[in-house]
């Protein structure tokens, strides 16, 4: 097929697209693919589990219910994905077991049989590649008596007594460790010198967990998330403090149990339809009266309240609603939709999203996730996030050389793997950080330094024979979000829409017939160990690099 041709066939695939992910749209303007597809594994394991120690006999219906559905969804291997039907993972197949064997281990025998068969072939909790996902694994294995309590590793609930390295240490995960530590000082032997030091602490890993708590409006869930709420809750109840809030957790618990007996991870209204927006603009649909419910919830849904538990300020968004928590990813991606989408309303939004973000990037240069400094596994410091935030600023009409820039563009040098790639921590391997980061370093002016050279070498190496990118790895198949994440920051980087004509082939034959993509689970829940498709990533990322493709062939 000649490139003219090809073009036309890509503007039709564009046009096609985009009114199938315009279907997508809600009237409030999220584009959203369905809530049931968030039914979890983790999310189901939390809630029946937080039911078990907050109101055993009150909820046992609904426990009764979680456990049918985690049943149905246990896979032939034994084991359980997070999200039901892909492979299965030891993350979610040992707290399922676990969990089992909690409420139901007359009836549930035989799948927890199979399911600590499948963790013994795995080489159990010990090849869990991620220590955080071990420390909670250990923790469901202490409730049914699989492990000592004594030798669980202790979550040291003294370092509540230091709010600011609190929150450098535990990140967003501050409220779940308060939880668990309070609940470890009721249940775990402890010296006389810990048990004192807990003692003082308490109030202090009490309030962080409330002070999210009461952000979120006390709606009786934390994060509007059933695996984030129950590990809280579990240990609140476990440890016989904030009974007002278990009580609460309890009642949010039975509102939001699906019918199936199941419950969600938390809604991404914001990520959704912020990627799906970015790939319209590119697409050139920024005039499209549809796009104006987007705008209004952008600006709607933008935080004005600081995060006291993270010590976030004020300006942030987060992946959903008017109280969710702060998200460099989401603000920095939602400040450049902004900035490209038509009117003048936006421009003091845009500057409170500019001034979050320079308040939170960190001291050496990059971003994280939410609290500033910190240096935990999942949320930051990250290249993707970073090269994100400097998007954002970018966007906004900051210059190349300004020092939030090129402070930042060093670091990213600095971290840069030798093979030329670059990480992600909410996306699997390297080929999403590594063509985000290289689009950035071409936006700023650096195309060619040696950085972006090596980065956009890595990208050709890693093409793989039928024209897509997966991993990198060459025994991983191509996906769709992978090869236009890659096309993109190749496009960008200059090269020959010629040389690229097999990527977009492959990109034009994975079509649906409704004219969007299928979606593959590239977004890490828990970087290495649970992942999820994201249905609006996938068109949006799509459409983004076939109208740069079909721009850069029409000049």
């Amino acid at each position: 097929m000649s490139t003219p041709l090809l073009v036309d066939e890509v503007s039709q695939a564009i046009e096609e697209a985009a009114e199938a992910l315009f279907a997508a749209q809600r009237p409030d303007g999220v584009f959203d693919y369905g809530i049931s597809s968030l039914a979890t594994t983790l999310s189901t394991v939390g809630a029946v589990s937080a039911l078990h120690f907050a109101d055993p006999e009150g909820s046992k219906d609904l426990m009764t219910r979680g456990v049918a559905w985690l049943g149905s969804v246990q896979a032939e291997d034994g084991g359980w994905s997070m999200v039901p039907g892909q492979e299965s993972e030891p993350g979610s197949t040992a707290v399922a077991t676990a969990v089992l064997q909690l409420v139901a281990a007359d009836t549930e025998s035989d799948r927890i049989k199979a399911g600590q068969e499948w963790m013994r072939r795995y080489g159990g909790l010990d090849a869990v590649p991620h220590f955080e996902v071990v420390a909670w694994c250990r923790q469901f294995y202490s409730y049914v008596g699989w492990m000592d309590p004594r030798d669980m590793r202790r979550f040291p609930l003294e370092l509540a007594l230091l709010p600011g390295l609190y929150r450098r240490l535990f990140d967003l995960r501050a409220p779940m460790v308060s939880a668990l530590a309070l609940a470890q000082s009721r249940h775990k032997p402890l010296t006389g010198f810990q048990r004192l030091l807990a003692g003082w602490a308490e109030p202090n890993a009490l309030s962080v967990i409330r002070q999210v708590y009461e952000h979120e409006g006390s709606t009786g869930g934390w994060c509007e998330d059933a695996w984030v709420t129950g590990l809280i809750v579990a240990g609140l109840a476990r440890a016989g403090l904030g009974r007002d809030m278990v009580e609460g957790a309890v009642r949010w618990f039975r509102e939001q149990v699906n019918a199936d007996g199941s419950w969600n991870s938390g809604p991404l209204d914001l990520t959704w339809t912020m990627y799906a927006t970015h790939g319209l603009l590119a697409a050139g649909y920024g005039e499209d009266p549809r796009l104006g419910p987007v705008k209004s919830l952008f600006l709607r849904l933008q935080q004005h309240e600081p995060f006291t538990a993270f010590g976030c300020p004020p300006g942030f968004w987060g992946w959903s609603g008017t109280r969710g928590w702060p998200a460099t990813l989401e603000t920095g991606e939602i400040v450049s939709a902004l900035c490209r989408l038509p009117g003048t309303d936006q421009a003091d939004a845009v500057r409170r999203g500019v001034t979050w973000l320079t308040l939170q990037q960190d001291s050496r240069g990059s971003w994280g996730l939410c609290v500033r400094n910190t240096k935990v596994a999942n949320s930051g410091p990250c290249p993707h996030m970073t090269a994100q935030a400097l998007d954002g600023l970018l966007d906004s009409g900051i210059g190349a050389d300004d020092r939030r820039v090129r402070k930042a563009l060093r670091w990213l040098a600095k971290v840069q793997h030798p093979d030329g790639s670059w990480e992600s921590v909410w996306y699997r391997m390297h080929t999403a950080g590594t063509s985000a980061v290289l689009q950035t370093f071409v936006r700023a002016g650096l195309g060619d330094d040696p950085a972006a050279v090596r980065a956009r070498q890595w990208l050709e190496r890693t093409q793989r024979e039928d024209g897509s990118w997966g991993t990198g790895d060459p025994a991983d198949a191509g996906t769709v979000e992978e090869t236009a994440w890659a096309l993109s920051a190749l496009l960008a980087a200059g090269a020959d829409p010629g040389s690229l004509l097999s990527a977009v082939r492959w990109l034009l034959a994975a079509r649906l017939s409704d004219g969007g993509w299928p979606a593959a689970p590239v977004n890490e829940y828990v970087r290495h160990v649970s992942r999820y498709a994201m249905p609006p990533l996938t068109q949006g990322l799509a459409l983004r690099a076939l109208s740069r493709f079909r721009q850069g062939s029409t000049r």
